[in-house]
């Protein structure tokens, strides 16, 4: 009986010792997550079908937002908070990445290229999809290359790799394009729509998800040769190695699940919101082998 205070003591002690030496193991977002008992992720209002609202007000739906939510479950299992709270916080092409770099948001999946030139700026996740840069003009208008577009209105959007590409296109090939930056994926279709552009450059998968949403999607056609090949990625902070592995770990396990295949299909090849149209847009080669072979390197390193 003299021992049971003892052993009790050692035990009490032990606890108390470990408890905190948990919790000092935290580092960065972990830590922050932690602390303040809510994740606070990034999201789009208009990648459809990726990342874009719903119906409910200020809640994102999509693709990589229910990747980002299989991260969440991760978390919460990681640290041992199943009551942690979600904050949601609106990013646009031109503020996702300083908003991941000033600790306003922890972690962004919507449709964020992962290339070299960010990767100084930020952390990239294993990739979440493979898309080719390509074009969304009227059937009618008859385009079917890059070099049809010369001396001609095209829009893209601000910010976005395609942005750069066909500015480079145009400067390199001397093809007098009126290059219109609009602000957003919405914003530029309705330029497309209205006629002051004859075609929109942006990521396939983007472009049928903009032409699902048109007044008669049938006039529409995706066309042209891809001009560049992009893994899109989660964005976490640059150096934050412990929560970029709970982070890939997370997509990883849902690729290996198989449960990226009912994700993928609830949102290409299913009637989706706001209209309830299908993109049919099947799993391409090059995403069935990122998802057997994830990984975090960007398309210019593979």
């Amino acid at each position: 009986m003299r021992m049971l205070p003892k052993v009790l003591a050692t035990a009490i002690a032990a606890t108390l010792i470990s408890a905190p030496a948990f919790a000092a193991e935290l580092t960065g977002t972990l830590k922050k997550i932690k602390e303040t008992g809510t994740i606070t992720l990034g999201h789009r209002d208009a990648s459809i079908p990726f990342s874009y609202l719903g119906t409910e007000p200020g809640k994102p739906i999509g693709y990589s937002h229910d990747i980002q939510l299989k991260v969440v479950e991760a978390i919460k299992q990681e640290l041992g908070m199943p009551e942690l709270k979600v904050r949601y916080n609106l990013v646009t092409s031109q503020t996702r990445i300083p908003l991941v770099q000033n600790g306003t948001v922890d972690l962004e999946c919507g449709s964020t290229t992962n290339n070299l030139e960010r990767q100084k700026q930020v952390g990239f996740s294993v990739g979440i999809f493979e898309v080719g840069t390509r074009l969304l003009s009227k059937k009618s208008a008859g385009i079917t290359e890059f070099d049809a577009l010369k001396g001609k209105n095209v829009v893209t959007t601000a910010g976005t790799t395609s942005e750069r590409l066909i500015k480079s296109m145009n400067a390199e090939k001397q093809m007098g394009m009126n290059i219109i930056s609009a602000k957003d994926h919405g914003e530029s279709f309705l330029m497309l729509e209205s006629g002051r552009a004859v075609a929109f450059m942006m990521d396939d998968a983007l472009l049928y998800g903009e032409m699902a949403k048109a007044k008669k999607p049938d006039d529409w056609v995706v066309t042209g040769t891809p001009q560049s090949f992009e893994i899109y990625g989660c964005m976490v902070r640059k150096g934050d190695e412990p929560f970029k592995k709970v982070v890939d770990k997370a997509i990883a396990d849902t690729f290996a699940s198989g449960e990226i295949n009912g994700i993928y299909e609830k949102w290409f090849t299913q009637p989706i919101p706001p209209k309830g149209l299908n993109l049919n847009f099947p799993m391409s080669d090059e995403l069935k082998k990122l998802v057997a072979n994830p990984t975090d390197k960007s398309a210019e390193e593979i």
